[in-house]
This record gives structure tokens, sequence and C-alpha cells, in this order.
């Protein structure tokens, strides 16, 4: 059965079967799986009114539109069930332990530590495991997620805790809903003396959508107008109900200046984790888990940071996290010291990757290199295709109408740079809320981890963007090459300071808003002739004033006969800059000479207007 001609274009009308399709397919993939030529797909999606090319990747909508067109159900596979499909085509299976209870083990709980900027939680983890991270932070703010083994005993046995310190800044939202997701419990510290802030409750969803249980930490007891009971009673009101209430979380008071409470909170993680959740894991199987941050080292090259949730991870063995992958040469633990192997619940940086894995991918453990380099391959493909549907900017033809009417919309492109894969994904994800209305777009061509180097630049200075360093700076000829390409890179170390200056850029890329001021009235009296300087008015202002070469309108009967300007004005015999209410004056109006006495002339400037 043919389907209606679309713009003349005649296709074979689908029998309204599933065709699954990766994010990022193009319309030659569509071509591919229902049997039609590409440049027909492209012919029915002009005449829809959107323009693409038969190779360019499009977007799930597009696909979704021109299935529904021909009779076809497009599902649009997600990253997830994409990883799943290529693992099992290894025959590897993920998130799952191996073998049966007799092989499961009990492990560590991971635990988030949560909560609002300010509110202590880098120097509560700070206190428990004594050593001093908040020094080593751009204005005592954590920008990277961090994480720790501690030990503590329980009931005369030693037990072991696993802390991911996620940053509290409102701009690492993604970071921490990661954080909540790749951990058993969340800790949420709330100050006493401020109480539930913002992000406290947002950091409350994130530990809710995780269906993890929660215990709460109490901090800044030993401060003056410190008031728990307060804490207690506005957290109730979230679904936080404390066991001395009735209800089922434990809330713990504790000072991180002073110690007080601290062996309390480790003591309720291990409760909490023994009442409420089965942590067992199988150690025998091959590693795998999740890349909590990665970061390029100058000496050291790829350095990932990962929690090992099943299995246990050894020196030597093939891995792949995201995109990359390599044989691990070196395993260090949280204190800086080599380890042999990495069991369960376990956070250990990992040497020997190819490339930077991004925050919050999987990795596992393969049979040899060959495999891991073909799926890491596969991998960067998929997120390569993915990435560039998420950045397609589609055109439509009503739009590129109304562009080519009113000159093309600004953009401000950036290549972003940082110390950290959390840290730039945080970064971009914050960049892309910022919102100027659609006068002016931000776009991110490209970004990454580590130096800037003089492909950056390059990619900067033919594109015409701008470089964002995030706690990084050039290496080699790569300031050399700026300076003399004229690329603008600008340096940070605080993510709100990146985002409100890339803010005030992009407002100062809007067209200026500019709004009427009236500056005065005046009644026209008298009209003289003159053989050298025309008609001209004698006028009493009656309102404001009158000035030289200001703006003016002639108004008759309440009508405006004539828009013009102020050409000359004299005050008595002298010529006058302004002239105010009360006062007589003397005027001519550029190109306009047909006044009558009675007509009013009213003066008014143009003034940009600030935006909200």
């Amino acid at each position: 059965m043919e389907a209606p001609a679309i713009g003349g274009v005649r296709l074979k009308q689908g029998d309204g079967s599933t065709i699954r399709l990766a994010r990022g397919a193009s319309l030659t993939d569509l071509a591919e799986k229902i049997g039609v030529d590409p440049a027909s797909l492209v012919q029915v999606l002009f005449h829809l009114g959107e323009m693409v090319t038969a190779t360019q990747t499009v977007s799930d909508d597009t696909l979704k539109v021109i299935g529904d067109e021909l009779n076809y159900h497009i599902e649009v596979v997600s990253p997830e069930d994409e990883d799943r499909e290529l693992l099992e085509s290894f025959d590897i299976e993920f998130g799952e332990d191996e073998g049966g209870e007799a092989e499961l083990a009990p492990r560590p709980p991971a635990v988030t530590v949560m909560g609002h900027v300010d509110h202590g939680k880098t120097k509560l983890l700070d206190a428990i495991r004594n050593t001093n991270v908040v020094a080593r932070e751009a204005g005592g703010i954590t920008q990277h997620i961090g994480a720790y083994q501690v030990s503590t005993e329980v009931d005369a046995e030693d037990r072991k805790i696993t802390f991911i310190d996620t940053p509290g800044h409102e701009a690492f939202t993604a970071m921490r809903a990661r954080g909540a997701k790749s951990t058993d419990i969340a800790v949420l510290v709330v100050a006493a003396d401020d109480g539930v802030m913002p992000q406290t409750i947002e950091a409350l969803n994130h530990a809710i959508a995780a269906n993890g249980p929660v215990v709460v930490a109490v901090n800044k007891v030993d401060k003056p107008d410190a008031d728990p009971t307060k804490v207690r009673g506005q957290l109730t009101e979230y679904g936080l109900v404390p066991e001395e209430y009735g209800g089922d979380t434990m809330f713990v008071d504790v000072s991180a200046t002073t110690g007080q409470g601290l062996d309390d909170l480790l003591e309720a993680v291990i409760l909490t984790a023994d009442a409420a959740l089965d942590l067992r894991a199988n150690p025998d199987m091959p590693g795998q888990g999740v890349a909590i941050e990665g970061h390029l080292d100058k000496g050291r090259g790829p350095v990932a940071t990962v929690l090992v949730q099943r299995g246990t991870l050894h020196v030597g063995d093939s891995i792949v996290a995201g995109p990359a992958y390599g044989r691990v040469r070196a395993l260090l633990n949280d204190r800086g010291e080599s380890v042999t192997e990495a069991p369960p619940s376990m956070p250990v940086q990992v040497l020997g990757l190819t490339a930077v894995p991004g925050a919050g991918d999987s990795f596992l453990v393969v049979e040899d290199d060959r495999m891991a380099r073909q799926i890491a391959e596969r991998r960067a493909s998929r997120l390569r295709m993915a990435a560039q549907a998420a950045g397609t900017r589609r055109r439509t033809l009503d739009q590129l109408f109304d562009q080519l009417e009113k000159g093309e919309t600004q953009e401000l492109l950036l290549i972003l740079k940082g110390d950290g894969s959390g840290s730039v994904e945080a970064l971009e994800d914050a960049l892309a809320k910022i919102d100027v209305g659609d006068e002016v777009s931000l776009h991110v061509i490209d970004r990454g981890v580590g130096a800037i180097t003089e492909t950056n630049v390059s990619l900067a200075a033919a594109s015409k963007a701008v470089i964002i360093g995030f706690n990084v700076r050039p290496q080699g000829k790569a300031t050399e090459l700026a300076d003399r390409e004229g690329v603008d890179i600008r340096y940070y170390s605080v993510i709100y300071q990146a985002i409100d200056e890339i803010e005030a850029a992009l407002k100062g890329m809007l067209k200026p808003i500019y709004e009427e001021v009236q500056l005065g009235t005046a009644e026209i009296r008298e009209v003289f002739r003159s053989s050298r300087a025309g008609t001209i008015a004698g006028c009493m202002v009656t309102r404001g004033l009158m000035r030289r070469n200001a703006k003016a309108r002639l108004l008759r009967d309440g009508v405006v006969v004539s828009e013009t300007s102020i050409a000359s004005l004299r005050r008595e015999k002298d010529d006058a800059t302004e002239v105010r209410e009360g006062f007589e004056c003397g005027l001519t109006l550029s190109n306009y000479s047909d006044i009558r006495v009675g007509d009013i002339v009213e003066t008014f400037e143009m003034r940009e207007k600030p935006r909200s």
C-alpha cells in the first residue's frame, strides 16, 4: 500500500511495526531499516517544514514524526538499554552478582553526604578521617566528588563505611544526583543554626529518588544559636520523622568543630544499613562498579576514581570505564597508598586508562584488552551520536524565513575544559540553564578534561568560540597561539563565577531595548516668519523642558501632525541648550514649517532600558 503523496513524494506505507533506532540515528539509518531511498526521506521532511540531510544526526522527535507519517512506530533505544544490549553481545552481564546465595559476602555501606552549601559536609568528613580537604577547595566549596573509607567499632566488631562527599553548591545538582544513585545510604547534613535550606530539600529529593534510607546529621550544635529541635520539626514536614518522635529516621547531633557525636553518627549509619538493607556482593567475580570522578594527571595520565560495587578489581585487569579502556596499571586507596586489589564498596583511583571516563560512567572488568577496546570504541561511537542528537539545532523553514527577515540570532560558542569530568559536566549543565530569551543562544561545541591545548585554541579560532578553563591552564604554546589568533580564554576556580560571567556576556550580546521618555511640552502662542531661520514658533513651556536637537512631535487637536526634532532654540535673544517649564522660548522644527498657533510641541528621547 502506498502512502499519500507528501509534497509529490510517494513512499510505501508501513505496517505499523516497531523500528528500533539508536539515539542520534540519521535518515540513512532509518531508510536502511524500512527499505527506502534516504533522499526520499529528506524530501518528506523538507515538505513537513524541516531541513535535514541524509547523514545528519536527527533528534528523537524528528524520527518519531517521520515514523508517524509512514505508519511505523519508531522506538529510540535509551543509552542504558543500548549499553546493556552492547554488553550482552559480548556475553557480559552487568549489574548482577554471579552465583547464588553462598557466593555473596557482606560489604560495607556506601554513604553519600549531602546537604546545603556551607552546612559543614566536608568539615564533618574532615573530622571523621582527620585530613583537610576544605583547604584545597576554592572558596571552601567542594567541587569534586571525593570517596573515602573509614572504620568504626560497633558491638565490638570493626566495621567499614565508604563515604562519598558530594558538592553542595546548586550548580552541582547532576553530581549530587549521581552520588545518591551510586550509594546505599544518604547522610543529610543540616546546620543547627541555619535549619532547612533550598538545597537541603533538593538533596533530600535526590536521596528519596534513589530509594535509600536517610540518616540526618544535625551539624554545628556547638554554636550559641543552634536549635536542633527546630531542624527536627522542619524535616518532619518533608517526611523525615525522627525515631524519638515515633518515626524511623535516625537524627544525630554532631559538631565537626568539637568532634561531638561523630562516633554516634558512624554507629547510626551501620545500624541503619543493617536494619534497612541487605548489603552483600560476590567478591570473587570480575570487578564492576561506577566511576565517581576522573581527571588528567600530568605525570600519571588519565586517573579515574571508581567505586567497586561487586566483584574485586585487581592490578593487571583489563577494564572498560565508559568510553575509556585499558589495563589497570596501579590502584591507589583514599590515602594515596598502592593496593593490589579493591573488594566491593572500596573506592580506589585507577591508573592505566586510555582516556578520562565521565563521572557516573559504569566500569567493568573484561577478559582481555581486545574486548575492552571493542566495547569502549562502540560506547564512544554511541556517545558521539547521542551528543550530536542532543546538540542538533533543528531549523525549520519558518524559522529560516524569520531569521532572514530580522537577521541571524546571536550565538555564544563555548569550549569547556576542566580538571575533572564531573566539574565539566556540572558546569555545562548549569550553563545550559541560563535563559536570556530567544535572541541569544549558548552552544558548547567541545568539552574535555585536562589542560587547554593548541587544538582547543585552533577550534576556538575557527569557530569564534570562547574557551572556559575550570581549574586548568594552557599547555605548550597554546597561550601564544591564543594571543596570535585573538582567542578569548577565561579561567575560573569557582563555578558560580563562571556562570555569572557567561550570563552577563549573553545579556551583553542582546540588542538593547529602548523606551520612550517624555521630556516636556510647549504650547505655540505665536508664529514668526524669517527669511533666514524659516518659520519660528513662539512657545510657552508648559511641562518639563524643551531641549535643542531633541526628538519632537507636533500635535494639532491631539493628533500627531509631524515627527521631527528641535532644530534651534532661543531664549529671548540668546541661543539656549534647553528651556524649562514656565519660560517662553522660540524654536524651529527640522524640515517642517506648517505650524500654527495652538499647536503643541512635545519633546522626547529614547533611553536604553536595562534588562531584568
